[in-house]
């Protein structure tokens, strides 16, 4: 396979060098497995600039009316009807699953990893509290594939902190099964199956952005990142998240836990991520996670419009760079 990649020069006559004529680089990437492009730029200042905002003192100040938060939670989040969830909502160790108020799809869902834990910064998030949440998503996601044939797109998301788009500060969850797939779920459906095997024999082989397996979940830098410091698993086997058993469920739980200490390595505490299934002979399930930028009361968004209006994310550092800082973190 071809990781197709573009280095794009022209000169400017630059202030910092006394106006001598002085080369600019941009790197275009092609994503292999649905073709999108990427930007990797350089020369400038970090776009996810670091932060010194007490998101400790936020997270006491935003408790005193989350809905997420004891003793609320029971009181206010809506249940699910008896035909679907006879119980109201799914229970994971301190995890708790509920319908979305909102919904995003003709069934959604949102699960708190703990009604206790409202304030979670990325470096003391576990695999046991990402593996209740997941597990609680799991079976909601299940239970709704039998319950209605029709709603055969599922998928597993999170925005961590408001900057990744999220209205509460509390963490979560949110789950999505519904007739349609999204966008990019419809063009990962259209990938051949011997096209999602020569991605990661290519990665392995050369080995600047394969990063290892935990529990037969592959990890590595995504080669033309969605955003900052993409972080990709394929799971081979499976192809959208109810077919998770609790051993993929675990070793999935056990790479996202790693993601996102990584992230707080980095100096980052907001994040995407999407667990992205299709109902296709072959596919791959595959999950991606970016940072975002960290939360502060003045902060340049990390989305503009070239990722809005043109669908290509601009992003500083390389995915060789991010392999490099992860390390041997994904090897079992």
């Amino acid at each position: 396979m071809e990781l197709k990649r573009e280095v794009l020069t022209s000169d400017i006559l630059d202030p910092r060098n006394e106006y001598r004529p002085t080369p600019v680089e941009v790197e275009v990437r092609w994503d292999p497995l649905i073709g999108y492009s990427s930007r990797l730029v350089r020369g400038g200042g970090p776009l996810l600039p670091a932060s010194d905002f007490d998101l400790e003192a936020f997270g006491r100040e935003t408790a005193e009316r989350c809905f997420f938060c004891p003793p609320r939670l029971e009181a206010v989040t809506p249940r699910f009807p008896p035909e679907l969830v006879p119980e109201g909502r799914i229970r994971r160790g301190e995890a708790v699953l509920f319908p979305n108020i909102q919904a995003y799809s003709l069934y959604s869902s949102v699960s708190v990893y703990s009604a206790a834990l409202h304030y979670l910064p990325l470096e003391k998030v576990t695999a046991a509290i990402v593996c209740d949440n997941l597990a609680a998503q799991v079976d909601f996601v299940s239970r709704v594939r039998r319950h209605d044939a029709r709603a055969a797109w599922v998928s597993i998301n999170a925005n961590h902190m408001l900057p990744s788009g999220s209205s509460l500060f509390h963490p979560h969850m949110q789950g999505s099964v519904d007739p349609h797939p999204s966008t990019v779920q419809e063009l990962l459906s259209r990938v051949p199956a011997e096209r999602f095997r020569d991605y990661l024999d290519t990665e392995r082989r050369l080995g600047e952005r394969y990063l290892g397996s935990l529990g037969g979940v592959e990890w590595l830098a995504g080669f033309a990142p969605f955003g900052f410091n993409e972080l990709r698993a394929l799971v081979p086997g499976v192809g959208s998240p109810e077919q998770l058993d609790q051993e993929r469920t675990g070793a999935l739980a056990e790479g996202i836990a790693r993601a996102l200490n990584l992230y707080a390595e980095l100096g980052y505490q907001s994040f995407n991520l999407a667990i992205q299934g299709a109902p296709t002979d072959g596919h791959v399930l595959g999950v991606r996670l970016v940072c975002r930028s960290n939360p502060q009361p003045l902060y340049r968004s990390d989305v503009a419009y070239f990722e809005r209006m043109h669908w290509q994310a601009m992003v500083d550092g390389t995915p060789e760079e991010l392999a490099e800082r992860a390390g041997d973190r994904f090897r079992g």
